[in-house]
């Protein structure tokens, strides 16, 4: 049986139980955001540049990588180096003696012997002088014979001997310039790594902050699809009590309802793992309110011939490869000084009262080793040619990313006008079916249909905005621009997809 006039039979409980569902969605709302802590997206750059743990490591490494080439700056000067020897000794040793014995005892016989002949010349009778040679010799052999065959001796000392050393390289084939050069490039490469680790940070906190803003948008998307399911399912109630419908048709609108409200409850969960992330990366022991909106810039303020053409000069990633090139460079450069000969300068002076010095040149060669050292001149050689070849795979795989979100960025924001159109058509729709509905010419379910074309409408504009900010954010990370991502939020075209509740329901 077919109501004579619907409108007049679910009037009253549009309006008795709308009002309820009103406050008890307040009341979910407030409970969700008593410890929820405002943040603009400006705040929350700061707060993840200011808490990143990967942000402070890059830091400490870039630090310690600019001390370092500082290091190695005078590299190649003298090295001087003063010098202090302080040490104690004693040492015994047992010193033969026969020889020097012997030795005493023939120069004593050959002065005897020298002084009878002069005995003998002076006219003495040799006989009378044998006797006197013989007794004398055997006296000498006895005295000496009185000494001991070995000596003991034992030495004590205590030696403090202060030196000045210098020494200079004066011909390395390249090694010191080669080793600043490393360190300069390194110091480089540092720089670009915290680049990189400060986009990456800012990508994942654009990701997360405006997830939470489209999640929010999804809620009342899906909260407002709730109640216009449950309001849909009271009227099928009072139809059915009246026996306008049956009880199957009234479990179709009540099927629909529990759909809404699954995917309401889906999108609460959505929502507080969202929270929970920007939360996390925050490091706030509260909940994060984002208070930036999704947004949409009406006009391109980028060219893709231009970012093509700068992107290569911009990106951290392009910039870094290009270095480890360099890097790769130098270490072939240092292959090749191991193959050439060194020379150094030296000398040192003693600081003592002896003032003992020296000084001199040495020069060395290495004839073998053990290691092919052409060899590792070749992979050297082959190690910088893959990195300028990664540099340019790097370079065309960016083109691409650029390319696809540079596009990917302008349907976002064709599709937006779209949608704002919709939207008008749709709240139009809305107005009509509402004075429809009043005047008794429509029913409350085109009301109802009208509001949730808007609800969904609003759930799209939201899902588009925030493909465009992901898009306008892959643009400027592969571009190496995305220090500049604020500019795009406060520039004068920026339309802002601020979160709404549906409401009109008559």
């Amino acid at each position: 049986m077919k109501s004579p006039y619907p409108n007049l039979l679910f009037s009253k409980p549009l309006f008795s139980t709308r009002p309820k569902r009103l406050v008890l969605s307040i009341a979910i709302f407030c409970n969700s955001i008593v410890y929820a802590t405002p943040y603009s997206f400006e705040q929350a750059e700061q707060r993840v540049f200011d808490a990143s743990y990967s942000l402070q490591s890059q830091r400490a490494l870039q630090q310690a990588s600019e001390l370092e080439a500082q290091a190695v700056k005078y590299l190649g000067l003298p090295r001087v180096d003063l010098n202090a020897r302080a040490y104690a000794f004693h040492a015994e040793t047992d010193v033969p003696l026969d020889q020097f014995k012997q030795g005493i005892e023939d120069q004593l016989s050959q002065r005897v012997s020298d002084r009878i002949s002069e005995l003998e010349n002076a006219g003495v009778p040799s006989g009378a002088l044998d006797g006197v040679q013989s007794g004398i010799n055997n006296i000498i052999h006895d005295g000496v014979s009185q000494f001991p065959n070995y000596a003991h001796l034992e030495l004590e000392d205590e030696v403090f001997r202060p030196t000045v050393s210098v020494s200079m390289p004066i011909y390395t084939g390249g090694l010191t310039s080669s080793a600043k050069e490393i360190a300069k490039i390194r110091a480089n490469s540092s720089t670009f790594n915290q680049q990189q680790t400060e986009d990456s940070q800012r990508f994942q906190l654009i990701t997360f902050y405006f997830d939470v803003q489209l999640q929010q948008q999804l809620l009342a998307s899906s909260r407002n699809n709730l109640d216009a399911m449950q309001r849909h399912l009271d009227n099928a109630l009072k139809l059915e009590q009246q026996g306008f419908i049956s009880r199957g048709q009234r479990m179709q609108f009540e099927v629909a309802r529990n759909n809404g409200n699954r995917l309401y409850q889906s999108a609460q969960r959505q929502l507080q793992s969202s929270q929970y992330q920007l939360q996390n990366l925050l490091h706030s022991m509260d909940t994060v309110e984002p208070s930036t909106p999704l947004f949409v810039n009406e006009q391109s303020a980028l060219k893709l011939n231009e970012l093509m053409e700068s992107y290569a000069g911009n990106s951290p990633l392009i910039q870094k490869l290009q270095n480890d090139t360099a890097l790769a460079q130098q270490k072939v450069k240092i292959q090749q000084a191991a193959q050439k000969p060194k020379v150094f300068g030296f000398g040192e002076y003693a600081l003592d009262d002896e003032e003992n010095w020296i000084v001199g040149v040495m020069a060395s060669y290495n004839l073998f080793s053990g290691v092919d050292k052409r060899k590792q001149v070749q992979a050297a050689q082959l190690q910088s040619q893959a990195a300028q070849l990664l540099t340019e795979q790097s370079k065309v795989e960016l083109a691409n990313v650029i390319h696809s979100s540079y596009q990917s960025m302008l349907g976002a924001q064709r599709s937006h006008q779209l949608l704002k159109d919709n939207m008008r058509a749709a709240e139009e729709n809305l107005r009509i079916q509402t004075l429809s509905f009043r005047e008794d010419m429509g029913t409350a379910t085109d009301v109802i249909d009208a509001e949730n074309n808007i609800n969904a409408l609003h759930a799209e504009i939201a899902t588009n905005a925030y493909k465009y900010v992901m898009s306008l954010a892959t643009l400027l990370q592969s571009h190496g621009s995305l220090d500049q991502f604020q500019n795009f939020i406060h520039a004068p075209d920026s339309d802002k997809i601020v979160t709404t509740v549906a409401g009109g329901t008559p």
